[in-house]
């Protein structure tokens, strides 16, 4: 593949812009600085710099974001910044898009993707897919807030009760809530079904996969083969 269109299908602007930038000299391979747009190379597994900054070839984009408060995951926010103002241009330029959504005041695990198939499994409330989410409540928690959260409590709307897959205690006021279903504020509004309040809210948690505790907040990274193999992991995605 010419390494116009390399850079082209990794989000680094039109084939008009990639071009220039190959002309201007800020396009390299192992070291030697390109100024042929037409070049070939094999793009599986090949690395190359823009600007110094080395980017391997992608063909379809899967990251986890360690999600910060103040941060919609829309496209068209309304009160806060984009979550993917949090990642490089070149890849906001893929169209990623978030793999269900977080509130602007929950933080933690979320995953991105610019593939149709990755997100569509993976956001489906039908998968069961289990999320671990780490609550701070406002008022102590107790034994009969998990039984409730465990047998099951009525939202508005819904048609039968709503129950938690696992529930623990794991503080005074801190509980880890595990849920397979993706309803609109959902743990918030368990949470307060069973006579408690959210104040803080983070998921740890997607299939098998957790945040790693060396990713930072507001940083992101590339999922690898060993991360998609854990998160499939206690999912049932077939």
């Amino acid at each position: 593949m010419q390494i116009e269109r390399i850079l082209h299908s990794q989000g680094f602007g039109s084939r008009k812009v990639c071009r220039n930038l190959i002309h201007a000299g800020r396009v390299s391979i192992d070291g030697r600085v390109l100024k042929n747009p037409a070049a070939d190379f094999a793009p599986a597994g090949l690395d190359f710099a823009v600007d110094g900054k080395t980017w391997r070839y992608r063909e379809k984009v899967f990251l986890m974001l360690h999600k910060p408060a103040g941060y919609e995951c829309s496209h068209q926010t309304q009160f806060h910044s984009p979550v993917f103002a949090l990642l490089p241009e070149a890849l906001a330029n893929r169209g990623v898009q978030c793999i269900g959504r977080l509130d602007q005041d929950t933080t933690g695990l979320l995953l991105l993707s610019d593939d149709g198939q990755f997100i569509h499994v993976w956001s489906s409330g039908k998968k069961r897919v289990p999320k671990v989410y780490d609550v701070t409540t406002r008022h102590p928690v107790d034994d009969a807030l998990i039984a409730s959260l465990l047998t099951g409590v009525q939202l508005h709307d819904e048609p039968a009760p709503i129950a938690a897959a696992a529930c623990r205690q794991t503080g005074e006021r801190s509980l880890s809530l595990t849920i397979t279903e993706g309803k609109y504020h959902q743990v918030k509004r368990m949470i307060a079904a069973a006579g408690n309040r959210v104040e803080a809210l983070h998921r740890s948690r997607i299939g098998g996969l957790s945040l790693p505790d060396d990713l930072a907040c507001g940083t992101w990274r590339w999922l690898e083969e060993a991360d998609l193999a854990q998160l499939a992991a206690f999912a049932d995605i077939a």
